[in-house]
C-alpha cells in the first residue's frame, strides 16, 4: 500500500511542509526509518533523530521548532502521537479488511450470518450459530452450536468458542484462545478418586472486549462466567468458572482468577497475579505484578502488593526491612559477642 504525503495530511487534518507528492509504503520508528517510511516525533528525547532519519515523511507537532535542516517531508498536526495512533488504526483496518467465504470451510445450514462477513478457510460454524454484521472469522477458528456473536466480532486463527456462549459487539479474540471450555469441577470420592461435575453453563462476553492469545475463559458450572463491557485481557490468562470481571478492567499476562470470584470495575492487575476463589475485589483496585490475592478486598481504589497481598505502602515498608536484615543480623551478632565478653569479665 502506498500513500502520498498530501493524502496522509488530509486524513490527519495536518499541514505539509516539504514535498506533498512524496510516497510512503510502510511505517517505521524515526530512528529506524528508511526511504519510503512514515515516522512520527512526539517525545523530545528523540528529536535528534529528526535531523538524521532517512524516513520520507515524519509527523510532528505544530509547535515543533527546527534547529537544523531536515531531509524528510513534515506533516504538522496538533498532536503527533494521537495522529500516528489514528494512522496505525487505519493501517490495521485496511490490512485486516477481508470479506467473503473461503473454501474449504463449514457453515451449518441453520447458521445465520450477517452482512459483510469473512469466513476463512477451514473455519467451522456450527448449528444454530447467529453472527452479526461485519464479523471476521479467520482460518481454523471453531464456533460451536448455538453460539451468538454480535456485530464487528473478530476471531483470529485457532480461536475456539464452545457451545451456547454469547459474544457482544466489537469483540476481538486473538489466536489460540478458548472460550467456554469446561470449568475445573471435580467431586472427591471416599477412595481418593474424583468424579467430573458436568459444566452446563456458558460464557457471556459483553461489548468492546479484547482478549489476547492463548487465554482461557471457562464456562460456568451453572449460569454464566461473565466478562463485562470494555474488559481487556492479555495473553496467557486463566479465568475460571463462574467468575465475573467488571467493566473496563485490565489484566496482564500469566494471571489467574479462581472460580466464583467477582472482580470489580476498572480494576488493574499486573502480570502473574493469582486470585483465590469465592472472593470479591473492589472497584478501582490496583494489584501489582506477582501478587497473590487471598482475601476479599473491600476498599475501592486501593493499591495492593505481595503474596499474600497487603496494602502497597505496607509492602514497601516490609521490603525495606527485609533488605536491612543482613545488617540487623550483624548488629545482633555484635551485641551477643559484647554481652558474652561483659559476662565473662564480670564472672572473672
Amino acid at each position: 500500500m502506498q500513500f502520498k504525503a498530501s493524502d496522509i495530511s488530509l486524513l490527519l487534518n495536518g499541514t505539509v511542509e516539504g514535498d506533498p507528492s512524496v510516497v510512503v509504503s510502510r511505517l517505521a520508528k524515526i530512528e529506524e526509518g528508511t526511504a519510503g517510511s512514515l515516522s512520527f516525533l512526539a517525545n523530545p528525547k528523540y528529536e535528534h533523530f529528526l535531523y538524521t532519519t532517512d524516513s520520507s515523511v515524519v509527523i510532528v507537532n505544530n509547535e515543533q521548532v527546527l534547529t537544523a535542516p531536515v531531509k524528510a517531508t513534515l506533516i504538522r498536526v496538533e498532536n503527533a502521537y494521537s495522529a500516528f495512533t489514528a494512522l496505525l488504526n487505519q493501517y490495521s483496518a485496511i490490512r485486516l479488511n477481508k470479506s467473503g467465504v473461503e473454501q474449504p470451510s463449514f457453515v451449518h445450514e441453520s447458521a445465520t450470518i450477517g452482512k459483510n462477513a469473512y469466513i476463512g478457510a477451514f473455519a467451522y460454524i456450527g448449528q444454530g450459530v447467529t453472527m452479526g454484521d461485519n464479523c471476521k472469522i479467520y482460518p481454523n477458528a471453531y464456533i460451536a452450536d448455538n453460539v451468538t456473536l454480535g456485530n464487528n466480532v473478530t476471531l483470529f486463527p485457532g480461536v475456539a468458542i464452545y457451545f451456547d456462549c454469547v459474544l457482544g459487539n466489537n469483540v476481538t479474540i486473538h489466536s489460540g484462545t478458548i472460550i467456554g471450555a469446561d470449568g475445573f469441577g471435580f467431586a472427591p470420592n471416599p477412595d481418593g478418586s474424583y468424579t467430573k461435575i458436568a459444566q452446563i453453563g456458558n460464557v457471556v462476553i459483553e461489548d468492546d472486549v479484547e482478549i489476547g492469545s492463548n487465554t482461557t475463559v471457562d464456562r460456568a458450572t451453572m449460569g454464566s462466567t461473565v466478562i463485562r463491557k470494555g474488559v481487556k485481557l492479555d495473553n496467557l490468562i486463566q479465568i475460571a468458572h463462574n467468575v465475573e470481571i467488571g467493566a473496563n478492567t485490565v489484566i496482564a499476562a500469566q494471571s489467574g482468577i479462581s472460580g466464583s470470584t467477582k472482580i470489580g470495575e476498572r480494576v488493574l492487575m499486573g502480570g502473574q497475579v493469582g486470585v483465590v476463589g469465592h472472593i470479591t475485589v473492589a472497584n478501582g483496585t490496583q494489584v501489582q505484578a506477582q501478587s497473590g490475592v487471598n482475601k476479599t478486598l473491600t476498599e475501592e481504589g486501593k493499591k495492593w502488593m505481595g503474596s499474600p497481598v497487603m496494602k502497597y505502602a505496607d509492602h514497601m515498608r516490609s521490603v525495606v526491612v527485609t533488605h536491612r536484615l543482613p545488617e540487623l543480623e550483624r548488629k545482633v551478632q555484635e551485641l551477643e559477642k559484647l554481652i558474652k565478653e561483659l559476662t565473662a569479665n564480670k564472672e572473672a
